[in-house]
């Protein structure tokens, strides 16, 4: 930090969030409460929290990021939150909270069987820790270009905190933790633009230089998929956030800590239409960026060294709005942003510690040790919150070595694992005649289908064999995939049993 107040802002919020979390100790001594809350809280939090899931630090680095670099093509995926919501509290809301169960994937195993269960969990927990690698990158990265220390250290630093107060609090430390970095995130993200509209060369002239370079475009609205076109953007939205607020456990479980099916509906609703102007904001930042830059072109240089010296060459961009941060800021507001980027941070991987933990308990434990021991489910949620934590920590110290932008790691790793999850969701939910071979066939044919398109990209597989279409579209072809062969092989069954009797 250049400036001693910058430190103490940071380290003063940091210790206000961590030692706010731990307090929470008190009212999580129950598995109910460390996963659910008791089912007491007020939509209005459920729905900040679920906002402040949604803005992580991949929002906070990656989005200013793709607007410096490109445009504002992937801000359409922002735009899909309303049809999902509207999906979710419809059918998804209703679905869990009168099941009974917290987790999410208990349903598919009456479903469909055991392994349809398992399978699930696994994808959940892959896409868990995928999440938390990248989110902790993000946050190092910009952390390191204000700060100058070394991003292992600060990934090491955040996994500790975050893990620190998830592990102690619960639930309910994770939701009104969520509710106050939200708003810090928030006043962050207007400070900037303020600074940026009101400094030298003023608004008026960056937003000139954007809009003559095309820089607020959606992108193409030609049918074409083998680029990220507005369609490309807008398809991959709507299956992703149809799989997070259907299929993900860190949503359901929200479902379950309202204290109403109508207050959670408020929540999901609230979540996803605040995220909107706010992920828009952060679009604006590096959009002003580039005007910006483009009036200090040498200031280009040292964000490209910046990029260089920590193995980020190739995704530059993510470093326009931490270099803004570390040059650009008066003293104590320095502090307060790299608080707001870490409070991104942690609003996220919170709730997958939280979320994956009672996924360890309720979808493995459960199933094989003894279920009536509050206790002993205490000790295996308190593992787990650290397994994962641990977990995810490694996989944020592996990353540092990938050298793509920050929102294109965590796209291409969930577009994985997402549509390998929704298909067989959809399946059981919409086709009733689906019955345990369909369905495992189905899965069986998609698995093999996402993960050609997912590695078919690379440079040494033959031409003939490589993917043609962007990799936003794995997700949904993956999907489509497992619903509608499971869908096909059901009804041939049908027919098959029809005729044979």
């Amino acid at each position: 930090m250049k400036s001693p107040i910058d430190s103490l802002v940071l380290f003063l919020y940091i210790a206000a969030v961590v030692g706010f979390g731990c307090w929470f100790a008190k009212r999580s001594r129950s598995t109910g409460e460390f996963m659910a809350a008791g089912g007491r809280l007020p939509g209005w939090a459920v729905g900040l929290s679920l906002f402040g899931t949604f803005l992580s630090s991949n929002t906070f680095i990656g989005n200013p990021g793709k607007a410096f670099a490109d445009n504002w093509n992937f801000f359409v995926f922002s735009l899909t939150l309303p049809i999902g919501a509207w999906i979710a509290s419809r059918w998804f809301v209703p679905f869990y909270r009168n099941s009974g169960e917290i987790s999410a994937y208990h349903h598919l195993e009456k479903r469909f069987g055991p392994w349809a269960r398992i399978y699930t969990v696994v994808c959940y927990l892959f896409t868990q820790v995928s999440r938390s690698g990248t989110i902790m990158l993000g946050v190092s990265l910009g952390m390191h270009a204000v700060t100058g220390w070394d991003i292992r250290l600060i990934i090491l630093a955040t996994g500790i905190l975050v893990t620190l107060y998830t592990l102690v609090g619960g639930i309910e430390a994770v939701i009104w933790t969520d509710v106050i970095q939200s708003l810090v995130l928030t006043v962050g993200a207007v400070a900037v633009i303020g600074l940026l509209l009101f400094g030298d060369p003023g608004g008026a002239s960056l937003m000139q230089t954007a809009t003559e370079l095309d820089k607020f475009s959606l992108g193409s609205f030609s049918l074409d998929f083998t680029q990220s076109t507005f369609w490309a953007v807008l398809l991959f939205g709507i299956f992703i956030n149809l799989t997070n607020f259907g299929i993900d456990q860190n949503y359901i479980q929200r479902y379950h800590t309202a204290h109403s099916e109508a207050a959670a509906k408020r929540s999901l609703w609230l979540g996803a239409v605040v995220y909107i102007p706010v992920s828009a904001m952060f679009f604006l930042i590096g959009t002003l960026l580039f005007g910006f830059y483009q009036a200090h072109e040498s200031e280009l240089v040292a964000i490209r060294t910046m990029a260089e010296e920590v193995g980020k060459a190739d995704a530059y961009s993510d470093f326009a709005l931490p270099h803004f941060m570390a040059n650009h800021l008066p003293a104590g507001l320095g502090g307060l942003l790299v608080a707001a980027l870490f409070a991104a941070a942690m609003s996220t991987i919170d709730t997958s510690l939280n979320s994956s933990a009672t996924i360890t308990l309720k979808d493995i434990f459960r199933r094989i040790g003894d279920g009536d021991d509050d206790k002993a489910q205490m000790r295996v949620l308190h593992g787990a919150t650290i397994f994962w934590g641990v977990i995810g920590t490694g996989v944020a110290i592996a990353l540092t070595f990938d050298s793509r932008n920050i929102l294109q790691i965590w796209w291409d790793l969930s577009g994985v694992f997402a549509g390998a999850m929704l298909g067989l969701f959809l399946l059981g939910m919409i086709s009733k005649r689906a019955d345990n071979a369909a369905a495992a066939i189905g899965v069986i044919v998609g698995v093999f289908a996402i993960f050609w398109m997912s590695f078919a990209k690379a440079g040494w597989m033959p031409e003939p064999l490589r993917f043609p279409l962007s990799g936003l579209t794995v997700t949904v072809i993956g999907t489509l995939t497992i619903f509608l062969v499971g869908l096909l092989v059901s009804r041939l069954r049908s027919a098959k049993n029809a005729l044979s009797n």
